[in-house]
Formats: structure tokens, C-alpha cells, sequence
């Protein structure tokens, strides 16, 4: 059996006795690779071909790739927009293979940082505050950044010092974890100040 997908790395196996006793070819998707040119793909006359550092040659294409396949490794253009391109005689699986490892390892060591919200009142009781207090310093330590809502209702909305008490009494809260990344602003009926971890 045969599964198809492009870009590809190819990859032999054997079936289970049980199943079937023959061999079977499975192709892996590999995303997120830059595609190069190789080998017969290569449709210029001349190419600049780069054996190490310091010495590489302007050689017709077809004698670049005679060198390579005597070789028994892959003609690569690694920069196509050169005049005349430039080429690389390499293992080309081996390569796309070692930088799928390095993309992997980039993404696993990544971390997406999200926008964690709690909202209060312009009236909301110590108790309340605390609490949210303590659920905002929690999301700060695990390294989000948090926004904080004080959402007014009616005509609380003419008393927006109450609003800018509590985002002053948060700030004095969370000043140990985190910096102000904006300072409090009106936006409709809610007033919104934004934090940032503060990185220790």
C-alpha cells in the first residue's frame, strides 16, 4: 500500500504476519519545511556550486549533478533567486529530515502566551476582590497576561473614580508579579487596565 501526501518523507515497514507478509511504503506529511529544488528539478544551464566556505565554481548544471550522483548524494539549489543559482551537493532526506527535528524541538519549547480577564464591580465587597485578586495573581505566575474589567451598569458610569480606585488597588495587589502594560481607559461602560508578568 501506498499513502500519498506532499511535502513527504518516506518511510519502509513490514506488516504484521498475522495481517499480511509483505512490505509497505507509508508517507509522512511533513509541513512547515521551505521546498527546494533537487536534482533533475534544477532547469538552469549553470549553476554556482558551493563545496565549502571558501571554494565554490560557475559549472554547467549537468556536470554539478555528475558530481553529486557519483557521489551518491542529492544536487540542492539553496538559493534559487542567485544569478546563476546557488547549489549544494548534500544528503537531501537527511537534511529535511534534521530540520523537521529542529522545527519540532522549536515548537515544543514555545509557549503561547494568552489574555486571561476578571471582571469587577465599581461596589464589589473585600471579600469578592480578594478573591479575584488572588485568581488574577495565579494567571500572572503561570505567565499570562491578564486584563482586568471594572464594568459599570447605568448610571454608575458617572462615577468612574470607583472604577479607577479598584484598578489603583489592583495594581498595589499584583505589584510583586506583574507590570501595568496599559494604564485604565474607558471603553464604552467598561474601564480596562492590562497587566504583564513581571519577569523575575
Amino acid at each position: 500500500m501506498v499513502y500519498t501526501a506532499k511535502p513527504c518523507i518516506c518511510l519502509w515497514g513490514l506488516l504484521s504476519a498475522k495481517r499480511l507478509n509483505s512490505r509497505f511504503l507509508i508517507i509522512v506529511e511533513v509541513t512547515g519545511i521551505k521546498e527546494l529544488r533537487i536534482n533533475e528539478e534544477i532547469r538552469v544551464s549553470e549553476v554556482r556550486l558551493v563545496v565549502d566556505s571558501d571554494h565554490q565554481s560557475v559549472i554547467p548544471t549537468r556536470e554539478a549533478m555528475a558530481r553529486a550522483m557519483a557521489q551518491g548524494l542529492d544536487l540542492v539549489e539553496i538559493s534559487p533567486n542567485a544569478r546563476p543559482p546557488v547549489c549544494r551537493i548534500m544528503d537531501y532526506g537527511k537534511y529535511r529530515f534534521e530540520q523537521a527535528k529542529r522545527e519540532k524541538e522549536a515548537r515544543k519549547n514555545q509557549r503561547v502566551v494568552q489574555i486571561k480577564e476578571v471582571k469587577f464591580r465599581p461596589n464589589i465587597e473585600d471579600h469578592d476582590f480578594e478573591t479575584k485578586a488572588k485568581n488574577a495573581e495565579r494567571f500572572l505566575k503561570d505567565g499570562d497576561k491578564l486584563k482586568a474589567t471594572v464594568m459599570f451598569r447605568g448610571r454608575e458610569i458617572t462615577h468612574q473614580e470607583l472604577g479607577r480606585a479598584i484598578c489603583e488597588r489592583l495594581v498595589d495587589r499584583l505589584v510583586s508579579v506583574a507590570t501595568v502594560e496599559r494604564q485604565p481607559k474607558l471603553e464604552g461602560k467598561n474601564m480596562i487596565i492590562i497587566f504583564s508578568p513581571r519577569n523575575n
